[in-house]
């Protein structure tokens, strides 16, 4: 087994990998995108969409960014825990669903708590399912009808309105809908620490609402040739000399006077530069923007706070202990998985024939622990879920450490922030919208309507 930060590139062997890059740069391009995650792909489909040549620059060995899978003895492991919301509009607009081929998780989840699993389930999809859950531990049947009227609520407004509207803490928006303390903790903390990676519910409720009114209105997916399908279908579109992999920016420039923008990139013979006779766009994490942009993202810097991270551990295994396409949850609270699932029983393309894949994930990367310590800790906790005779079976595959899974999305947010910055410099990424995969889709698409509305 190996471990991996995803912060850091390795040659991967990766599904559905470009396995070529432009083999000599040009000097110059209409407009150059820094990044080739989903804002900067996004980017490239809208320039070129409007006629413009656009050069993509990555720095790590293929496409996709966060949103990527490695094949590992036949097993498709995405780097980090992902599911695909098949509600979002954004991708419903850019992405070819029926070649993504999507295989949909159970409209629920099974939470642990005191020794046993527990069914929770959307009525509306699985109505048996829902009213046999009414009476079970992880809350009361009030929290469970509060359930359905919030989810009622959370259709309402445009999106727009949605993120904007006035905000206070996950926690806080739940309290004030009445639910309570048990299914808040034993319910929403597990299921939404997942998502946004804070079991502590600190994540502004816009957010919350979002991801509801999703949920509500779509399926959990995952493609069958793994999460990072959907960044290789977008870049399948573009030219296969529009984009430059391993290629790494090192300074962006402001046009100034008649001189354009430029950036910089290292090669073998030593720095280089090239011209964006249109302008850049820099489509990477925060931080990395920040670094890249300096004095010109401070008038309308991204969120200052430290992101936040997740680690993924998967297992091979010779079968699951309970079959089903369903999430595991960790309402008890101790122990350090929050979330496992069988990614094999969602989509069986997942794993080899005759075998399982398991994922298991965390809320932090545990930097204290060593990879033998986090493996053994996770084990164990497992072992409680699914029984020791179990997981002796079970054999590691790989550890994903990200810690940067996320900006940070604690009020106060701002999902709309500025994208252009002037002198030819354009921003993209979940950082200048919210941290989905539908906002890094979304800043991509206004990061290139702000450079063609510009002289």
């Amino acid at each position: 087994a190996q471990q991996f930060n995803c912060r850091h590139r390795l040659g991967l062997t990766t599904a559905g990998a470009q396995s070529g890059r432009i083999s000599e740069l040009p000097s110059e391009a209409d407009v150059i995108v820094v990044g080739a995650g989903m804002a900067g792909l996004a980017a490239a489909l809208k320039l070129q969409a409007a006629g413009l040549k656009p050069l993509v620059l990555e720095v790590s060995d293929a496409v996709g960014g966060r949103v990527r899978t490695d094949v590992v003895e036949g097993f498709l492991l995405d780097r980090g825990f992902q599911i695909f919301l098949t509600s979002y509009p954004e991708a419903q607009a850019v992405l070819d669903y029926k070649a993504l081929d999507l295989q949909t998780f159970y409209s629920g989840a099974l939470v642990r708590w005191q020794g046993g699993w527990h069914r929770v389930a959307d009525p509306f999809r699985h109505p048996v399912d829902g009213i046999l859950s009414l009476t079970n531990p992880v809350g009361s049947v009030l929290d469970k009808i509060l359930v359905g009227i919030f989810r009622f609520k959370c259709l309402l407004g445009t999106l727009e309105e949605m993120m904007s509207r006035p905000e206070t803490t996950i926690k806080q928006k739940l309290q004030a809908e009445g639910f309570s303390d048990a299914m808040i903790s034993r319910f929403f903390s597990p299921f939404l620490g997942g998502i946004f990676f804070d079991r502590n519910l600190g994540t502004s409720s816009r957010l919350f609402e979002f991801v509801m009114r999703m949920l509500a209105t779509g399926s959990n997916c995952l493609p069958s040739k793994g999460i990072g399908e959907v960044a290789q279908q977008m870049a399948l579109k573009l030219p296969a000399d529009h984009i430059s992999l391993n290629t790494h920016v090192v300074k962006v420039e402001a046009a100034v006077g008649d001189k354009p923008a430029r950036v910089t990139v290292t090669s073998p013979s030593g720095p280089r530069t090239l011209t964006a006779r249109r302008g850049v766009v820099v489509a990477v994490e925060g931080p990395e923007a920040a670094r890249l942009l300096g004095p010109a993202l401070e008038p309308a810097p991204s969120k200052g706070q430290p992101g936040v991270g997740t680690a993924c551990l998967y297992f091979a295994a010779p079968k699951p202990p309970m079959p089903g396409n369903v999430l595991y949850l960790n309402g008890d609270g101790g122990g350090i998985v929050n979330n496992a699932c069988f990614p094999s029983e969602v989509s069986p393309s997942y794993a080899p024939a005759g075998s399982t894949l398991c994922s298991a994930s965390t809320v932090g990367t545990h930097s204290e622990l060593s990879d033998a310590q986090l493996e053994a800790a996770v084990r164990e906790h497992l072992g409680q879920w699914f029984g020791a005779a179990e997981l002796a079976t079970w054999r590691l595959l790989r550890i994903y450490r990200i810690p940067y899974a996320q900006p940070s999305q604690a009020p106060p947010t701002n999902f709309f922030r500025p994208v252009a910055l002037g002198g030819g410099l354009f921003v993209a990424g979940d950082h200048r919208d919210s941290a989905t995969l539908d906002g890094a889709l979304v800043s991509g698409k206004r990061a290139v309507e702000a450079l063609l509305a510009a002289k």
